[in-house]
Order: structure tokens, then sequence, then C-alpha cells
């Protein structure tokens, strides 16, 4: 059984984003790259799987510059067997990347696709179900916990309200949460055998899909700065505070 994972490029998230002066968009020149942390998290359950026996390969799935031939090596550190780049430098946006993995899913047969939740550059939270609906394939998003058993994907998710336990037929698209599992620390002698490992890089006009941006950003801008806080003398200036200044109470 194949497993296929869907990473992305982004900006660390130790890293503060400053926003271009023209306000186009981000500024990501000379600012430290790396995997999508909720993709890592489903390349490290996609890894978990393998070696419980319930799949023997691992494919990951990239989109975008060149420079995302980094974050396909650590995912073969951590555990996949091949990996693929969809080489571009369009801006791609959820659509096109679930029409791009759509059609890999298809060409390799794959009856299980994992994927972050969602990205935390854009957090638009949209491929997976978009994926699902392309694929006319059942969907589990925000996974907490994941059981491959009997042709059935056990999922337990997270909802509004508490936990919620689905069981999906095959093929299914599952999305990460932050609690589904803890990514382990890629040693040094895995660096080392990814290095090895089948990487593949095609175009999207290869597999015969359009991904140019059907939306456009208008304006990027950063937060409003908060205000510094106040310090009351007792109890009763902060009621009065919020009472009269704040009008909470």
């Amino acid at each position: 059984m194949k497993i296929l994972v869907a990473v992305k490029r982004v900006v660390d998230y130790n890293v503060k984003v400053r926003v271009k002066s023209d306000h186009s968009g981000v500024d990501t020149a000379n600012v430290k790259m790396s995997m999508n942390p909720f993709d890592e998290i489903a390349v490290e359950e996609a890894a978990q799987l393998k070696e419980s026996g319930v799949a023997t390969e691992i494919i990951v799935v990239s989109a975008g510059l060149s420079q995302c031939q980094e974050i396909l090596r650590t995912a073969l550190a951590i555990g996949a067997d091949r990996g693929i780049l969809v080489e571009t430098d369009v801006d791609l946006q959820p659509l096109a990347v679930a029409k791009i993995l759509k059609s890999i899913v298809e060409k390799e047969k794959v009856p299980i696709i994992i994927l972050g939740k969602q990205a935390i550059d854009d957090d638009s939270n949209q491929t997976g179900q978009m994926l699902a609906s392309l694929l006319d394939a059942p969907q589990a998003t925000f996974a907490s916990k994941v059981l491959i058993a009997d042709g059935k994907a056990i999922v337990t998710r997270e909802v509004d309200g508490g936990l919620e336990t689905i069981a999906l037929t095959l093929p299914a698209v599952i999305t990460t949460d932050l609690r589904l599992n803890e990514p382990r620390y890629v040693t040094l002698p895995n660096i080392m055998k990814a290095k090895k490992k089948l990487l593949t890089i095609v175009k999207p006009e290869d597999l015969g899909i359009d991904v140019a941006p059907r939306l456009k950003t208008i304006k990027v801008e950063e937060p409003p700065k908060r205000d510094a806080g106040q310090i009351v003398a007792d109890v009763a200036a902060l009621v009065d505070k919020l009472k009269n200044e704040a009008k909470v109470i």
C-alpha cells in the first residue's frame, strides 16, 4: 500500500516575517525557509504507518521553486521513499495544488493521502478539502489519531465540541492536526541516505495542469501594534478603567 504526503516550503515558524515595502506580499529574501510544520507531522505519520507494516512505500510531493528540493530531502530523511517536485515559479494557490496532487494520486494509484491541515504562510486550510472533492473521496480533517485496518481509515478528529471518530473507506484524504504526533529528529545518517533516494522533477504542463492564479492579492499589511499595558494601583482603579475606558463592564 502506498501513502502520498504533500509538503510545502514556507518561511520558518521562528522567523519574524516582514511585509514588502510595496505591500505586495511577505519579504522572503535571505529568510530561513523550512517545511511547513503541519506537513512535517504528516510525513511523520506516514513513516509510522510504514514502520507498523501498514504501508510499503511513501511518496512525498512538493510544488514550487527548485529550492523545494531541500524540504523533499528532509522528508526523505524522515522516512519517505521517493520524492516528486512539480517545479514552477508561479505562486500556487490551493486549487492548483489540489489539481496537481489529484493527477499524481491517480497516476500512482495511492489509497492514502496525508496532508497538513494548513500552511502557516497563508492559513488557507483548503487544499485537502479540494483534493478530496476532485477525487470524489472521503476526507478526515484535523486528525489527532489515525488507524488503518481492514481497508478503512479510523480517524479521530478535533472538532469544536471535542473529539469525533469516523471511519473512511479507502482511498481517502487525511489532514493532520498538531496533536497527531511529535515529528522525529532527523539524524545525519538518514540525511546522507536521503541524498541517494529518487527525486523526480516534473512541470505542471507535464501533468496537464493549468496553475495560473485565480485570486489576486491586493494588499498585505502587518497586524496593528498592541497598545502598551498599564499598571493600576488597586482593584478599584482596575474596575474603574474597565467600566469607563474599556467599557467592558
